[in-house]
This record gives structure tokens, sequence and C-alpha cells, in this order.
């Protein structure tokens, strides 16, 4: 499960998603892409994120699903190991940020209550036998969860990153990632997205400056 994800990059790669880690065949919600030497996040492909009407519905998500799906086929057809992360909370808000108490209440359904069709992932997304999962409350898929105890025992130095929202889940990972010395962090440009262009690519800028690369797609699959 550990082997080159391209041999431009040569480095070893699995795909990784948020929080506790479980069984694979137990849960359907959001990917990220992580490779073992090269891992790859892919931040909330839920349907709550996703689809338009969703509580936390991002604008441009949808568009990025092929993308999204077009890096984690190249994963694993480099045997990459794959981790989903995803968020997934109780019925109540009670492990939902502070400022979201209000979406739980009132006997309203939440964002990405677990066993909800909004938590499971969108259409096209799905994990296989063998994956990991790693659910997260958090913003970071390192805040609160085993993401680095995971990617440390399979001997991870370097992080590529895809999903959804820049500004939000995939800034604060890479950040952290950063934080925890990952020699080499990446957000694929055309496969993360936020509400908008200008936001997107204002934090792509701030990314660059801390040295994480920020290539397209198809970059990053012919380095």
């Amino acid at each position: 499960s550990i082997s080159a994800l391209v041999a431009g990059w040569g480095f070893p790669l699995s795909f990784l998603l948020f929080d506790s880690l479980i069984d694979a065949e137990s849960f359907s919600f959001c990917c990220f892409i992580l490779m073992t030497t090269y891992t790859g996040f892919f931040h909330c492909g839920q349907n709550d994120f996703i689809l338009p009407g969703g509580p936390l519905y991002v604008k441009g998500g949808a568009s990025i699903v092929s993308a999204v799906q077009k890096a984690v086929a190249f994963a694993r057809s480099k045997g990459a190991m794959v981790v989903w992360v995803v968020r997934e909370h109780h019925a109540s808000g009670r492990d939902a940020e502070l400022f979201r108490q209000h979406l739980y209440e009132k006997g309203e359904t939440g964002p990405t209550v677990k066993g909800t069709n909004g938590a499971a992932l969108v259409d096209g997304l799905k994990p296989q036998d063998g994956d990991y999962i790693i659910v997260k409350y958090r913003f970071s898929a390192f805040f609160g969860t085993n993401t680095h105890l995971l990617l440390q025992r399979a001997s991870i130095t370097n992080i590529v990153v895809v999903g959804v929202q820049t500004p939000n889940c995939i800034r604060q990972t890479v950040f952290d990632a950063v934080a925890h010395d990952y020699p080499s962090v990446v957000v694929i440009s055309d496969a993360t997205a936020a509400a908008n262009p200008e936001v997107h690519s204002a934090n792509l800028s701030d990314m660059r400056n801390v040295g994480i690369a920020t290539p397209t797609l198809m970059d990053w699959m012919i380095e």
C-alpha cells in the first residue's frame, strides 16, 4: 500500500479524510487523499457542503468533484494508501463549533449529522475496501484527531490536499501540516474550491507564502 505517487515526486502516496479512525465498510462520507510519504486530503465532499441548499453549501464545490475523482483514481493507480477525512456530528450539535450551535437548535437537523444524507459523500466519491476513515469535528484534519499519529506510523512526510473549502478546512489543515514540519505540503489548486474564485485565489497566495505548493491537477500528475 506504500508506493511512489509519480516518478517525478518519488514519494509513496495515500488518501485521507477526517477525525476518528473507523472501518471503511461502516462509513461513507467525506474524502481526503493521502499518500505514504505522499499523502493527500480531500476535504468535505459531503452533500451538506456540495449540493445546493445544503446548510454549509460551498458554491464552488460541485465544480471540483470530477477533479477530485481523477486525483483519487490517480493515487489508487500508484498503489496509494487512501484515508477519508469527514465531519460527522451528534444530532444535538454538542460536538460542533460554538458559532454553529444555532444550526442544531429547535429540532432542526444540523449539518453533517451522523447517519443523515447530508453527512454522506456526494455521488461519485466512495471509499473502497482497505481505505481508512478519519472523522473530524473542527476545520483542521489534525485538530483533536489521530491524523498525525496515523501519518507518522505510515512514514508519511509529504501531504497533498484537495476538497472544500479553501479558507476553512483546507487552509487550517495545511497550515497545521506546516506547523508539524511535514517537508512537503501541496494543495491542488483546481481540485479545491471556495465560495468564490477571489477567496480561493487569496488563500492559495497565503499558502504559497509559507512554502505550500499549489499546482494544478495536471501539473501534479505529470511532475
